[in-house]
């Protein structure tokens, strides 16, 4: 049973005609009220719109923008996220209830490009108090840090705008956004994987791209759809939340826990998985990256569309069960009838 929401004793025993204005209850009426509305709405603004701003400060400060706008980079880019936008499409293709407008997509996606910033900055800050500790360092980096930042500031992608839009009107619009915010997050990140990984060569568009970047950017297409996955799990448990407010932190936390949980397993795991593909199997080094990365994502895509799937069939359920209007039995009347 859903909780109601809670009133003041004075309120919940009071006439329904007293006037309760700035004893019990509050509304906007005087002019002082309005300026107090006004600023509020201002800081609301300014924080939204700083945290923004200060995003795409870091985006420039780091060169990532440079790397995008360096068409031989931007080719490798675009190419090395087509894997994640097919899943961020299927998605969104998923999503049985009202289409999201195109603006909305777009926007969160970008927002996903700036808030992966903060997380570039974060990391960069904090591993070197983990390398010391060698191999358990790494782990512990990856759980403690990397991923729940990570999976944070896509988050925040979602949140920073769609999030608070009338389009945004079901749970399942969270794992729509977040998986666009994910989509946002790993073309950025290859990008600038893609840029360092080139630095000092000389590209062009022809067939010296493809084997000066083709296999850095084979590599950042394997991990690209990764994030979709990671920040679509988020982004439901965001929907959830906005349609249970009184239990909204922890569900919140919950998604957060999740994605950052796969997320770190998955960093964690990766090199070890492939290296005894390789060893076991015989696998080439790329293949056998690629044989674990399509497994491990295999599995958490599955369980994400099977939770799609258990939404989409409750869904359909409450539509079927909606009554519906009866048709009038009476004929209606027409200019020939009597």
């Amino acid at each position: 049973m859903a909780k109601k929401e809670r009133t003041d004793p004075v309120e919940a025993s009071a006439d329904a005609s007293a006037d309760l204005y700035d004893v019990a209850t509050w509304e906007e009426r005087t002019s002082f009220d309005g300026l107090a509305v006004a600023i509020y709405r201002l800081l609301a603004g300014s924080a939204r719109w700083g945290t923004i701003l200060l995003a795409f400060a870091l985006l420039l400060a780091i060169g990532g923008l440079t790397a995008v706008s360096e068409l031989p980079i931007g080719v490798l880019t675009v190419l090395s996220a087509l894997p994640a936008l097919a899943l961020a499409a299927y998605v969104y293709r998923s999503d049985i209830t009202t289409s999201e407008p195109l603006g909305l997509l777009v926007a969160t996606f970008l927002l996903g490009v700036l808030t992966a910033n903060f997380a570039a900055v974060l990391n960069s800050i904090a591993q070197p108090y983990f390398g010391a500790l060698g191999f358990v360092g790494t782990i512990a980096f990856f759980f403690l840090v990397v991923a729940p930042v990570e999976e944070t500031v896509k988050l925040l992608a979602v949140r920073l705008y769609a999030y608070s839009h009338d389009s945004f009107d079901s749970v399942l619009d969270g794992t729509v956004y977040g998986a666009m915010a994910g989509l946002g997050f790993a073309f950025i990140e290859n990008a600038l994987y893609i840029s360092r990984g080139v630095g000092g060569t000389e590209l062009d568009l022809g067939v010296g791209l493809i084997g000066a970047g083709g296999g850095i950017a084979f590599t950042r297409a394997l991990a690209g759809p990764g994030h979709v996955i990671y920040s679509a799990f988020a982004g439901y448990y965001l929907g959830l939340a906005k349609f249970n407010p009184e239990h909204r932190g922890p569900i919140v936390v919950k998604g957060l826990l999740i994605a950052a949980l796969i997320h770190a397993a998955y960093n964690s795991t990766v090199g070890v998985g492939s290296a005894l593909l390789n060893a076991v199997i015989g696998l080439p080094p790329l293949a056998a990256s690629l044989v674990y990365i399509l497994l491990f994502d295999g599995v958490f895509a599955l369980l994400l569309l099977r939770k799609i799937g258990a939404y989409r069939a409750a869904y359909r359920a409450a539509r079927e069960s909606e009554p519906v209007e009866e048709e009038s039995l009476e004929p209606e009347l027409t200019e020939f009838d009597g």
